[in-house]
């Protein structure tokens, strides 16, 4: 295994980084794991992509039976103090049903234990099972997102804070404590496709990452522009722009199709059950694979594809979503070891001609 150098981090100004959701993978038997063995596997692969010199593992939190990780928090946590270097992140936070203090407490803990390497990605998450379980009206799904992330934005300050709004109790000029080392913990915002969302990203200088998770990447070039003008009148900072999407990388193109395929069917299939869409074919996946947002092939294939991407998006961050649906553990590893060593340096040189 060869790590990335760090000579070959100072000559750009990119990151990559793996998510995950925490998908159930499956044993070197064929064997489903389950939910507590496959946050295991995910903070094995967190602990390899730290030694791979990957810039950040960012997981997902989700509160269903096909995804093992809802608290992403705590799993970094345990990476933490298991890695060095590679920033953690969450991917997304679900503020929406949650409260902006305790995501600060849990997040700054993780950053102390981290040595200042947390990060929090706030968002309305794609699945709503989160708002019956915790108690919150699906009617209020835009105030509660708007009203929290105000409140975040002032605890961040890291100062006394005084808030008042209509879907949680007011603060009459309280801290909140533990506070980082540095004054300041790392806050971006996932973006689905929401003008709105990528307004109000700018409108509180938070850094943007868009979610791609099909079709062109080049439909997202206005909501970039969007960002950057907004930011301009706002008065803030829109330095950061990231984007994340679905991929495989193996030794060569056709393997990775054939890994990567029946797993992503098995979960597209599964989420379209409950959202009217119709199973994907192999005619699809292929077509997203060559033309769209899936990044799948051999690690030149993979490398070309994002380079292109970040060229026409303008981005900084690349985040590759690996291992979705029910692939081998032994698979997943092999994956993140051929994007750390081949197609991340390959790409900073593309990009960089």
């Amino acid at each position: 295994m060869t790590k990335v150098t760090d000579k070959t981090k100072k000559t750009t100004h990119l990151e990559f980084g793996i998510d995950s959701f925490g998908d159930i993978p499956r044993d070197k038997d064929g064997k489903l794991m389950s939910h507590a063995g496959a946050i295991r596997q995910v903070v094995e692969e967190g602990i390899l992509a730290d030694k791979l010199g990957i810039d950040v593992i960012a997981l997902g939190e989700h509160h269903r039976e096909d995804f093992s990780i809802s608290s992403p928090e705590m799993v970094l946590a345990g990476i933490a103090t298991r890695t060095k270097n590679i920033k953690l992140s969450s991917a997304v936070t679900v503020l929406s049903s949650d409260d902006p203090v305790r995501v600060f407490q849990r997040f700054s803990t993780l950053d102390a234990l981290s040595n200042g390497r947390a990060q929090v990605m706030l968002g309305r998450g794609s699945f709503t099972e989160s708002f019956p379980l915790f108690g919150y009206d699906l009617k209020d799904y835009e105030i509660l997102f708007e009203e929290k992330v105000e409140l975040f934005s002032e605890i961040l300050k890291e100062e006394p804070v005084t808030w008042r709004g209509k879907t949680r109790p007011s603060i009459d000029a309280l801290e909140i404590f533990p506070k980082t080392d540095s004054g300041s913990l790392k806050t971006l915002v996932g973006v689905g496709g929401s003008p709105n969302s990528v307004i109000r990203a700018a409108r509180y200088g938070f850094p943007l990452m868009l979610a791609i998770i099909g079709g062109s990447p080049d439909r997202f070039k206005p909501y970039v522009e969007l960002y950057k003008q907004a930011a301009k009148e706002f008065g803030t900072s829109a330095e950061e722009i990231g984007m994340h999407s679905h991929g495989f990388v193996a030794d060569t193109d056709e393997e990775a199709f054939e890994i990567m395929y029946p797993a992503h069917k098995t979960n597209f299939d599964r989420i379209g059950r409950t959202r009217g869409w119709p199973p994907m074919t192999r005619e699809q996946f292929e077509h997203e694979a060559r033309h769209g947002s899936i990044y799948a092939g051999s690690p030149e294939t993979v490398a070309q594809r994002i380079a292109r991407a970040i060229k026409v998006l303008g981005v900084n961050r690349f985040d590759m979503v690996y291992g979705g649906g029910p692939m081998l553990a032994s698979d997943r590893l092999k994956m993140i070891e051929l994007y750390a060593t081949k197609v991340i340096p390959r790409v900073r040189e593309l990009v960089n001609e």
